[in-house]
């Protein structure tokens, strides 16, 4: 197992300290229980599922007397209470364990759901009941819109965020690290590649430029005190064991380290879309 380090840990609300570096899966990955094992050893603790079938699935569900080690969140898609109930009790099922670490009300993208989700019979009701039941520890939001998140972070009504952040898509140290930074609020972000885009070169890159390959992308998400969790999302072993070596870094980016990353990322920014 990785030596953990206070770089590479991070407290996490009632659930205690986990690893900054978590694993997630879309449910089309070639990931295989071997895989996500060899991360579990490696002292990566926080595990994200997609709420289909997978490799992930099945490795938690078969942990045992584990479950406890791990901290498991899973996006969930219920808008109304009725469907949220009949979806807790499949994830459940899925998963053989009486709880989940974390719910996250996945891909909240407008006010509009959130009204609904946060309304007379939204998902939010039964989900907070399921929490005082003991079936759900945690109950947070993803979403890639910023301000969004925040509104619904600083209302007091969920207790962890799940947003997008990487090098080339920086507004969350604007628009969201002040929201949950002062309230200890654990916060989880993704895409830390910006879908690849920061692993290759622009028309901008100085001669002789070698681009970053994805363990510094992740190391930067975790350069932020206000970032719990950076999840990275291998599609195959050999992907997994690359992003794994951003563990055997135990100290934070150095400035000049830290200012090739956001310089690229500025490039990347330019040229790879306008996406905010």
């Amino acid at each position: 197992m990785t030596t953990t380090t206070p770089f590479l840990t991070a407290p996490f609300g009632p659930l205690g300290p986990v690893c900054r570096l978590g694993l997630a899966t879309r449910g089309d990955s070639a990931l295989s229980t071997q895989d996500i094992h060899l991360a579990l050893e490696r002292g990566v603790n926080f595990l994200n599922w997609c709420g289909s079938p997978d490799a992930l699935s099945r490795t938690i569900a078969g942990l045992k007397e584990r479950r406890r080690e791990v901290a498991v969140c899973v996006q969930f898609e219920a808008r109304r209470a009725k469907d949220a109930e009949r979806e807790l009790a499949h994830i459940l099922a899925e998963l053989h364990t009486d709880y989940v670490d974390m719910l996250t009300f996945y891909y909240v993208e407008e006010l509009s759901e959130w009204e609904e989700i946060s309304g007379p019979d939204g998902a939010l009701a039964f989900s907070r009941q399921a929490q005082k039941a003991g079936r759900v520890r945690l109950l947070g939001l993803t979403s890639h819109q910023r301000k969004l998140a925040a509104r619904i972070g600083a209302s007091g009504l969920i207790d962890m965020l799940m947003i997008r952040y990487n090098a080339a898509h920086r507004g969350a140290e604007i628009e969201v690290f002040p929201v949950t930074g002062p309230r200890n609020m654990p916060l989880v972000v993704y895409t830390c590649l910006r879908w690849g885009a920061l692993l290759q070169s622009t028309p901008d890159d100085p001669r002789g430029f070698a681009v970053p390959r994805a363990p510094a992308w992740y190391r930067f998400a975790l350069q932020h005190p206000a970032v719990s969790v950076a999840l990275m999302a291998p599609e195959n072993r050999a992907e997994l064991e690359e992003d794994l070596t951003a563990l055997d870094e135990g100290e934070p980016l150095t400035a000049a380290e830290f200012e090739v990353l956001a310089e690229h990322g500025r490039r990347v920014r330019k040229y790879a879309g306008s996406f905010p």
